[in-house]
């Protein structure tokens, strides 16, 4: 039953298509993500937030480890998905903090229904993999406009690997997204330094 997909990278559309059928089994993979998604964690200085958007908040369960440890107590949180079993999934996840923490589902569109300058961090763990260069722009420009002035954008992303079974893993990774995107949820390796946009960023 996999989502056919007229090019390489998945709609977002078909995206959500995927992830509300796999997306309650997303929390496995935490044994090869969690050491990068701490060192983003460590960065972006949760400690001083005021207000945190999330872009692909899947379970909810970075969101649920932010509120519990590292957000002050007048923080809040809005996380987005696409996908409506991950809305539902993280949205229960996120009930102790009914208070504070909302979960959205989105259109798929770029463009966020978000109040400029509105939020001090903008975090996405494992979603810029999924997107498309030009749609991955538009919505770090859309970043870019609801961050306040000084504001930290958190991402992290599947890479390539530079030497030995990591290289030879992301190249077979690569060729098998070519062949079905679908079969590995629409990800691939991805630089996301070729993404930023040093005009806004830099």
């Amino acid at each position: 039953n996999v989502v056919e997909s007229t090019n390489e990278y998945l709609k977002p559309a078909e995206a959500a298509k995927v992830y509300d059928r796999i997306g309650r089994f997303q929390d496995w993979q935490s044994f090869y993500e969690a050491r990068a998604v701490e060192t983003m964690t460590l960065l972006a200085r949760f400690g001083s937030a005021h207000a945190v958007v999330e872009f692909g908040c899947g379970t909810g369960a970075y969101a649920r480890n932010l509120l519990a440890h590292e957000l002050p107590q007048n923080a809040t949180y809005v996380g987005l998905d696409v996908s409506s079993a991950m809305v539902r999934i993280a949205a229960k996840r996120l009930r102790p903090w009914a208070g504070r923490a909302e979960v959205r589902q989105t259109n798929g569109s770029p463009q966020l229904e978000l109040s400029a300058q509105s939020f001090d961090r903008f975090v996405s763990n494992y979603v810029f993999e999924l997107l498309e260069p030009c749609y991955a722009r538009a919505v770090l420009k859309e970043a870019h406009r609801v961050l306040v002035p000084g504001g930290i954008l958190g991402l992290v992303s599947l890479t390539h690997g530079s030497r030995g079974m990591a290289k030879m893993v992301s190249h077979m990774w690569e060729a098998l997204w070519e062949f079905q995107p679908a079969l590995l949820g629409g990800c691939r390796p991805t630089r996301l330094r070729d993404l930023v946009s040093p005009e806004l960023w830099l």
